[in-house]
């Protein structure tokens, strides 16, 4: 699976195109909102905070919210890399496989029945949702002779996320505290958070991706085949525990910070391995970018719909990703017949 250094470099120049394409998302996300501040003021703001209103706006307000995209985005891309990987699933999602649903549940009942209203206390709660979903889903997708199925899986993951969806919408709905609680959070929406959410959630963002990297090269040989894997060196028994930590770190602690957003862990694995193969580093590498300027994107475009108001981001990526799965359903039936 390893590529040689010369085919290796054709990815480069397509990587620091998107990392500036991650740039420029940054920066539309530092200079629209509700209110239009000039460009030379949001520079000034960045270096040189004299606590006037525009500034305050700008990093008090803007700079968390786009800190926060960078690191949902992140997340939610690489773990979408790691679940398609892990599965061998092409159409396999943390959203559609339940993952984030269960650590939405979990928080809902945790803002709902014990009061908790922090990051810290959110991303625990996360944790335990996330992981406890996985493991029904994989059990759900596995049961019976047949062992592991792509499509088991999906149609279990789909299941339980009707469900667990269902069930947060009734707390949400039938605890009055709670509904003005998650009202923001349940739409995946980017606003009201400060440098303690980006604080609270970047160290285990940072540990899941750091796992997800030391994995990579282990998935590139489970896509052979798990007897092939072994034969290649490969501990198929500790990649999944691997990957699967890293999955519930990034999936558990994205859903604490901004809500439940879906299909980017769908879409951009696609995109990425359109344009580097199968690899499953490159993958990664193109998922770190093209997943934070989706978020920063649909976060943008949803300031411009109906401005001065806003339509959360996770609405918006969910308007856009559905025609996304419809396409990759009508393309896999059609490369299947």
């Amino acid at each position: 699976m390893d590529e040689s250094p010369r085919a290796r470099s054709r990815y480069w120049p397509g990587w620091l195109l998107t990392m500036a394409m991650l740039a420029a998302a940054c920066l539309l996300s530092l200079l629209i909102g509700a209110k239009s501040i000039p460009a030379g003021e949001v520079w000034q703001a960045l270096w040189q905070d004299d606590g006037s209103p525009d500034h305050l706006i700008i990093t008090g307000y803007r700079v968390p919210r786009t800190l926060l995209g960078l690191l949902a985005g992140l997340a939610l891309g690489v773990a979408g890399c790691l679940m398609q990987g892990l599965t061998r699933n092409p159409l396999a999602d943390p959203g559609l496989l339940g993952i984030n649903a269960g650590a939405a549940f979990a928080i809902a009942l945790a803002v709902a029945f014990l009061g908790a209203t922090e990051i810290t206390a959110y991303v625990w709660f996360g944790f335990a949702g996330a992981a406890v979903v996985s493991l029904m889903v994989y059990r759900l997708g596995t049961a019976g002779r047949q062992g592991a199925d792509p499509i088991r899986l999906t149609l279990a993951g789909v299941a339980v996320t009707a469900v667990l969806t269902g069930l947060t919408k009734g707390l949400i709905l039938l605890n009055a505290s709670a509904f003005e609680e998650m009202r923001d959070w349940d739409s995946g929406s980017l606003t009201g958070r400060g440098y303690d959410v980006i604080a609270g959630a970047a160290p285990f963002i940072g540990i899941g991706l750091v796992l997800a990297v030391f994995a990579a090269r282990s998935l590139n040989a489970l896509a052979l085949g798990e007897d092939l894997a072994h034969a290649l060196g490969v501990h198929v028994g500790s990649t999944r525990l691997i990957t699967a930590t890293a999955l519930t770190l990034l999936c558990g602690t994205a859903t604490a910070a901004v809500g439940p957003i879906t299909f980017i862990g769908l879409a951009v694995p696609h995109i990425a391995r359109w344009l580097v193969g199968p690899d499953q580093r490159w993958i990664i590498a193109y998922s770190m970018l093209f997943a934070p300027i989706l978020v920063l994107g649909s976060d943008v475009l949803g300031r411009l719909l109906i401005r001065p108001d806003e339509v959360p981001a996770g609405l918006v990526t969910a308007f856009l990703g559905a025609p996304v799965l419809i396409w990759l359903a009508r393309r896999a039936r059609v490369g299947a017949a």
